[in-house]
């Protein structure tokens, strides 16, 4: 984890929000005021979404799509005109300059459309040519930006192979300096790759090795074109299940020499370039999913006031109630956790990691469950071909999956928060095991700091009178999960490093307070500015309230099974079936 800070940002870092938590704080300017976009850049981007609609609407057939595993040109063309192909690039480089919050509102709107077009936008301009638009040099720029942002040439993110996935950092691909260090050999497969069968820009990772360190290497990120000698493409087009749009692809470079001038960034600090482009990649991930809950929200209220069984329709029955009601709060949630997520990138915040990951694992869970709601109101009409919510799941499942699985960053989340307090109590105890004067200051620091986080309840700032009650039982349950923390720390020591089910339990309620945060933000927001951004109608607040009150209670059950829960049993049962020997494996 620190080998990942390091990587990752430079200079004195600031406390964020996620890491506050897991400290006991309540770092209120990460989160409140609720972000809103200026007046001139609001009225820019509804110009933008004016445009990509009717666009959209005469080019984007997602059956079609679906039924032809393909994204037509006149689409791409349609997607480059309006400017979607290069949102966050330059003007000065044909892009639109757009901010990330811009920018997800846009993939927000095709996410509601269609998976397999989000997923290459995504691929193509959030991660395809995001490393180039942050590291690379200007001369790099000039060179590649202006007909990728055309849509005259298409983009590809090249990180997967058999043994790298949400394992960044285990990429096998080779890169050998020639001897007059003019280019790179490259050699390697990579597979799965969203794009390649299309994109004529590759961005590869690859591992090269570092200067005056013989026995060490490095990834280091390069710009790769299809057409260099030793290009092999095994699969152009990869059969799936969703997503069937996108031509996913595998591919094999030997012996490729790639010159020095296409390595984007520094030499050696490829997986620097992955992760931050993958934090970004995250951030329009999680737009792409509020906007297909949306219109599962949209699906399911249709169907539940037409649909009539027992003399009433749908729409009467609790049981549908429920669903419909659980779709409409992680909906309010989603894009308050977006929002809110990309407003840290466009502020210039460089530590937004667990936060990334967080709306990931949520957005991408919550889509699952509001596509499986609407899926159970519609009955068996949702099964047959002429229903759309048939293709809606097949493509919702790759998204727990893709861009780092959800297990992964749980894991991650957890690890990253804990190492904080972590770090504290190791001080502490360094101290007592092994006094020295050197280190008294920094252990009674620590120790103030875990005593502070331990007696006091964080405060948590809303505006409105009618909320301070929620924000009474938010601040609670953070020092309650700070509280928690702390004890697994001390239980459990090292151990916790492998103990995932205690992890989970973690990082869920992390995830909770972090949405609840994100809800309760964006319903101040509401509240204190009716009718901002040209609401027509009283804004309706049964969504916020409800999400807060189901979310707080989830997170309370999570912090209580640290405690009481089947852990033993469970890990007995999993070696038994797999025929392991008892005691392997984590138990809490």
């Amino acid at each position: 984890m620190q080998q990942a800070e390091e990587l990752l940002f430079s200079g004195r870092q600031e406390l964020g929000f996620a890491k506050g938590l897991f400290l006991g704080n309540f770092v209120a300017d990460w989160v409140m005021p609720y972000p809103r976009l200026d007046a001139t850049r609001q009225t820019e981007l509804d110009s933008a979404l004016n445009e990509v609609r009717q666009m959209l609407d005469r080019h984007l057939d997602p059956d079609w799509i679906d039924r032809n595993a393909d994204i037509p040109r006149n689409l791409i063309d349609g997607l480059a005109r309006t400017g979607v192909l290069g949102m966050t690039a330059a003007r000065e480089f044909g892009g639109r300059g757009f901010s990330q919050m811009q920018c997800c509102r846009i993939l927000e709107e095709i996410g509601k459309r269609d998976a397999s077009t989000s997923v290459f936008v995504n691929a193509h301009h959030s991660i395809g040519i995001r490393a180039l638009i942050l590291f690379g040099t200007r001369e790099q720029k000039a060179q590649w930006l202006p007909s990728l942002v055309a849509g005259e040439k298409l983009a590809a993110f090249a990180l997967t192979e058999r043994e790298a996935g949400s394992d960044a950092a285990n990429v096998r691909m080779t890169a050998t300096p020639s001897d007059d260090s003019s280019h790179y050999v490259l050699n390697g497969e990579k597979r799965y790759i969203t794009n390649a069968g299309i994109a004529q820009v590759w961005t590869v990772m690859a591992r090269t090795p570092i200067p005056d360190e013989p026995a060490k290497d490095a990834i280091t990120a390069f710009l790769v074109t299809p057409d260099m000698p030793g290009v092999e493409m095994i699969e152009a087009r990869m059969a799936k299940l969703g997503i069937r749009g996108t031509a996913t692809g595998r591919f094999r470079l030997n012996n490729v020499r790639v010159p020095k001038e296409n390595i984007l960034g520094p030499l050696g600090k490829g997986l620097r370039v992955a992760l931050t482009v993958l934090d970004f990649g995250r951030t329009t991930f999680g737009a792409c999913c509020t906007g297909a809950a949306k219109h599962c929200l949209q699906l399911a209220i249709e169907h539940a006031n037409s649909r009539q069984q027992f003399k009433k329709t749908l729409g009467n029955f609790d049981l549908v109630k429920k669903k419909i009601a659980r779709i409409a709060a992680d909906v309010y949630a989603m894009e308050a956790m977006t929002n809110v997520t990309a407003s840290l990138i466009d502020r210039g915040l460089e530590d937004y990691m667990i936060e990334t990951a967080m709306l990931k694992v949520f957005t991408t869970d919550r889509l699952w469950e509001a596509v499986n709601d609407a899926f159970q109101i519609h009955g068996g009409s949702a099964y047959f071909d002429d229903n759309p919510l048939g293709r809606m799941l097949r493509d919702a499942r790759i998204n727990q999956i893709g861009e780092g699985s959800n297990e992964v960053l749980t894991s991650f989340i957890a690890l990253v928060g804990m190492r904080g307090p972590g770090m504290e109590f190791k001080e502490i105890y360094d101290t007592m095991t092994s006094f020295s004067m050197n280190r008294v200051g920094k252990a009674w620091n620590a120790g103030m700091s875990r005593l502070g986080a331990t007696v006091r309840t964080p405060n948590v700032p809303v505006q409105s009178t009618e909320l301070r009650g929620f924000a009474g039982q938010l601040g609670r349950l953070i020092w309650r999960f700070n509280v928690a923390v702390n004890r697994a720390l001390v239980v459990y020591r090292e151990p916790v490093l492998d103990m995932q089910l205690i992890q989970e339990r973690i990082a869920g309620a992390a995830m909770e307070l972090f949405a609840s945060t994100c809800a309760l933000s964006r319903w101040d927001s509401e509240l204190q500015a009716p009718g901002r951004n040209g609401e027509k109608q009283p804004l309706d607040f049964t969504a916020p309230e409800y999400f807060l009150r189901k979310s707080i209670r989830h997170a309370k059950e999570l912090l209580a099974k640290l405690n009481d829960n089947d852990d033993r049993a469970l890990v007995a049962l999993a070696n038994a079936v797999l025929g392991k020997e008892a005691g392997t494996g984590s138990q809490g």
